[in-house]
This record gives structure tokens, sequence and C-alpha cells, in this order.
């Protein structure tokens, strides 16, 4: 994954994954934006490729980050949205979202466009309770 913060408090993530990727850059730059103290919404539109398989390593590494961040994540990233134009596929991440939700502490939504998902977050983050918006 690889984030792209130039817009935030939208943070676009690529979850594609290179041979060789740098996972504590990924890392570093989430926390990046929670120490940033203010609500933000995680977009993208790219899904994890169905053979994507984590090394126990890479899991546990999640695990204890996501660990020593749950109180941040689950305070200041309003949702995931993720943008998946196929009807079909939105359908089937719906069992998906719930458990994303009960993991990382907060929703992931479905979007039928990148439009649509701006329009979602800028949404969400005006009942946020993030007065600069």
């Amino acid at each position: 994954m690889s984030m792209n913060s130039s817009d935030f408090p939208l943070v676009w993530m690529s979850l594609t994954q290179e041979v060789g990727h740098d996972h504590q850059k990924d890392f570093d730059e989430f926390e990046a934006n929670l120490q940033r103290g203010e609500p933000f919404v995680i977009l993208t539109d790219t899904v994890p490729a169905e053979d994507h398989e984590h090394s126990p390593e890479q899991k546990k590494r999640t695990a204890l980050w996501m660990k020593k961040h749950k109180a941040e994540l689950r305070r200041l990233v309003l949702a995931m949205i993720l943008v998946e134009p196929n009807s079909a596929k939105r359908l089937g991440l719906k069992a998906f979202a719930v458990l994303f939700a009960k993991f990382w502490g907060h929703p992931l939504l479905l979007a039928t466009s990148r439009e649509h998902a701006i329009e979602m977050a800028r949404e969400l983050l005006s009942k946020g309770g993030n007065s600069s918006h």
C-alpha cells in the first residue's frame, strides 16, 4: 500500500504491491497522517488481488502496529471508501466490509466512482467535527 496525502484530509491509498515493497514506509506515512491529529478519510480505487497473501511476519507486524495506534485509528480515520464500479463486486465486498470494520475500527464504504467517493468523504468530514471544512 502507498498513500498520497497531498489532498489531506482526503488520503488516497493504493493497495497494489510491487515485489520488494517497503512496508515500513507505508506505516510511516500512515503514522504521519495520524500525527496531524485531524480526522481524515482514506479513499482507494484498487482492490488487493484475491490471491494476495500477507506473510506471517507482515500479519504480525500489522497487528502490532494496529494495537499501538488503535485509539488514533478509531478517532481520526472516519472511513475507508473503496471505488468499485461493478455492482456485483460491490455486493461481494459487503461481507468483507463487516470484518474490515471490526479489524480496523472504521467502516469500509463502497462508492461507484472516484467522484462519488470524494462526495461521500466530504460529507463524512463535515459531520466529523472538523471545523476547518
